[in-house]
């Protein structure tokens, strides 16, 4: 989905940082194990994106990732509920089974701490990346045709990064809360500064969305990781070189949204306090 929009009047780049990161691997999840990729998926980043700031006027789409930390992994034991489990009432063998806490491995992401002592998780064990993302109209909703103000969407997208995003921030999973904030991409130093290549096996990518492709389905898309240096350049989700595999996953339909769904993004650019010096 190409919008014929520049990047460049529609880019943030940000810096994003936590304890923890769970990009779930899917192979692991079969009974109760999770581990995490070793590296953020598109998907996860897009996610994060749209926390910052997100309509169904736009599309986000990621454009690269720079790890910034060593990539560690630490295991911990969980004790997650087991709804398949069996476990019936001592005083009524017959009554309805009850799920109960079962053991599993948890293999989260994480990384070197900044500074011997630090005292600020920015500084801590954790992960951190830099991102680099832009968005695009979104051509499937054409009631919402009048919503696409470039300027006043870039506008806010910014204000609302610098407040750290309209929504929490998650490092793939619910329990592994993140932090953002502005960045230049490429600027600071990274533990993969000069390390060359690497490349990874298949690894999952993103969802195809109904709304977001006009089709009937979801799909999941899958790709081989090239990172260099640290740096990941992620192909688009629509891209038709072969670097994205895809597989249809389920008929969905696409949530429709009119214009009085939804907030027009003048009033919110009004609301804000924000003027055309800050669009500029």
């Amino acid at each position: 989905m190409d919008s014929g929009q520049d990047p460049s009047r529609n880019r943030i780049e940000f810096r994003v940082w936590g304890r923890y990161a769970m990009f779930t691997d899917p192979l692991t999840r079969v009974g109760g194990e999770k581990f995490s990729y070793h590296l953020p998926t598109y998907e996860a980043l897009k996610g994060i994106c749209k926390s910052i700031y997100w309509k169904p006027t736009i599309v986000w789409v990621v454009d690269r990732v720079r790890l910034m930390r060593r990539i560690r992994t630490q295991s911990r034991g969980m004790k997650p509920l087991d709804y398949n489990g069996i476990y019936p009432s001592m005083a009524d063998p017959a009554k309805k089974q009850t799920p109960f806490n079962t053991l599993a491995i948890y293999t989260y992401l994480t990384g070197d701490a900044r500074k011997p002592d630090p005292t600020d998780i920015a500084d801590g064990p954790g992960v951190e990346y830099q991102v680099r993302a832009h968005f695009e109209w979104n051509q499937h909703h054409p009631a919402l045709a009048r919503d696409q103000i470039e300027g006043k969407h870039f506008a806010i997208a910014q204000r609302s990064l610098k407040l750290g995003g309209r929504q929490d921030i998650f490092l793939g999973t619910r329990d592994c809360q993140g932090y953002v904030t502005p960045c230049v991409f490429g600027e600071g130093k990274s533990d993969y500064d000069g390390e060359g290549e690497l490349d990874y096996s298949l690894m999952f990518h993103s969802f195809d969305y109904p709304d977001e492709t006009g089709e009937g389905w979801l799909r999941a898309n899958f790709w081989r990781p090239h990172l260099s240096d640290g740096v990941l350049a992620f192909p688009r989700p629509d891209d038709t070189s072969g670097a994205i595999l895809k597989k249809d996953i389920r008929r969905m339909e696409a949530k429709r949204f009119g214009e009085e769904q939804v907030q027009p993004v003048e009033q919110e650019y009004a609301l804000m306090g924000l003027t055309e010096e800050a669009e500029a």
